[in-house]
């Protein structure tokens, strides 16, 4: 090779290393150190415990970074193998395998639920949800379809707001401890709803009546419905409503803020086993890696290594505002099932229109893009929930892309 060949191959390949430490599947490495920098920050500032975070761009892993702790109190590390209460980051998963039964025939979207649950037939609306039962009752307008289940437009709520029909709720489905999904979802149906079907969105409890209907229809609980046609498919390793004695070990612990504005482990952790409702609205364990093999079939239209889920059809109706000006958050509207970016200039926030997500209450969120063919996964165990690093996981993510 003459002198000038070797300084033409020496400059082209510094621009092509030069290149590849700037961007990495569309994403930029000196970005991505500012995203990891900020939760690190956060983490050493005691705001956070400790957090997994898994980015897929064009088919590939773009960044994944586990910092932190997976329990505070013991300097434990966490590992990007740790194991997450997701809370309601079931619902978008309950919601999908439901819309698998739909394409097999065994109903259609605007049917009354009744037609299947009759103990739904004859609801009622109180007349001021602030004063719960007390305030009277009045009979609903109309019957509750099933697309209104999936898009929260019943009038159901989900018993953990401050209203007295929310502390009416909480007691017949949550704090009178049902055994199975059938007992909560007849609990639910003993109280009234919040408003008329169709008239208002209320973040709601509705996702169990969907478990309920994988009962009904297929003849399985959900848990095996989920494990059988979505998680082994999938290759969900480590998702699940009760888990194994080695996959325990991997849990992550919840954390609070104490009196004086401490974070400290939460003295009340998830139970791990022995749990027998397989809910919709919350009961799944997972972990990052196992949560994007499932967003990453919904991104691909319903379809992952060959084998397909839903039709791209169904995937389409999913993630589309389904729930009109209703859905209080500016630029954004419900799906069946996802919350979806339509309007990006109201949002006010780095994303893409079209993007469908949703969160857990422990602080657990994940998005998916389909204009950039993206997904991002982010879980920790934080109690409150807070909106704060669901909003910035996006910005942080959105700022790296190259």
């Amino acid at each position: 090779m003459n002198n000038h060949l070797r300084l033409t191959f020496t400059l082209l390949f510094s621009v092509l290393l030069t290149a590849s430490a700037f961007a990495q599947n569309g994403m930029s490495v000196e970005r991505l150190a500012r995203y990891d920098a900020f939760y690190q920050n956060e983490i050493d500032q005691g705001r956070l415990p400790g957090v997994v975070t898994l980015i897929y761009k064009d088919g590939e892993k773009a960044h994944e970074s586990a910092l932190g702790y997976s329990d505070r109190s013991t300097k434990t590390p966490i590992s990007s193998d740790q194991i997450f209460f997701i809370q309601s980051m079931t619902k978008p998963i309950v919601s999908t395998a439901f819309m698998m039964l739909y394409e097999e025939g065994y109903f259609f979207l605007n049917d009354p639920i009744s037609k299947y649950l009759p103990e739904f037939k004859d609801m009622k609306v109180v007349k001021d949800p602030e004063i719960g039962s007390a305030s009277g009752l009045e009979p609903a307008k109309s019957q509750i379809t099933i697309d209104q289940v999936l898009s929260h437009t019943a009038g159901f709520l989900h018993g953990i707001g401050p209203t007295k029909l929310d502390e009416e709720v909480r007691e017949a489905i949550y704090v009178s401890s049902p055994k199975t999904i059938e007992e909560r979802v007849k609990a639910l149906a003993a109280q009234p709803l919040a408003s008329h079907p169709g008239e208002k969105w209320n973040y709601s409890a509705s996702p169990d009546i969907l478990a309920r209907l994988i009962e009904v229809f297929s003849g399985m609980s959900p848990a095996e419905f989920l494990r059988t046609r979505l998680f082994e498919p999938l290759g969900m390793k480590d998702t699940g409503y009760n888990l194994s004695e080695e996959q325990a070990k991997r849990m992550m612990q919840v954390h609070n803020y104490d009196d004086s504005g401490v974070l400290i482990k939460s003295e009340r952790q998830t139970p791990t086993s022995g749990n027998t409702v397989f809910g919709g609205t919350h009961g799944l364990f997972s972990t990052a890696a196992d949560y994007s093999l499932f967003a990453q079939m919904m991104l691909n239209g319903g379809e992952w290594k060959g084998k397909r889920f839903l039709s791209p059809k169904t995937v389409d109706i999913m993630r589309i505002n389904q729930s009109g000006d209703l859905f209080q958050d500016p630029g954004k509207g419900f799906g069946l099932g996802f919350a979806v970016v339509d309007d990006l200039a109201d949002s006010k926030a780095l994303s893409s229109e079209g993007t469908f997500y949703w969160s857990g209450a422990y602080c657990t969120y994940f998005f998916i893009d389909p204009e950039e063919k993206m997904v991002a996964v982010f879980m920790t165990q934080m109690n409150p929930f807070s909106g704060f690093y669901e909003n910035k996981f996006r910005q942080m993510v959105y700022q790296a892309i190259d």
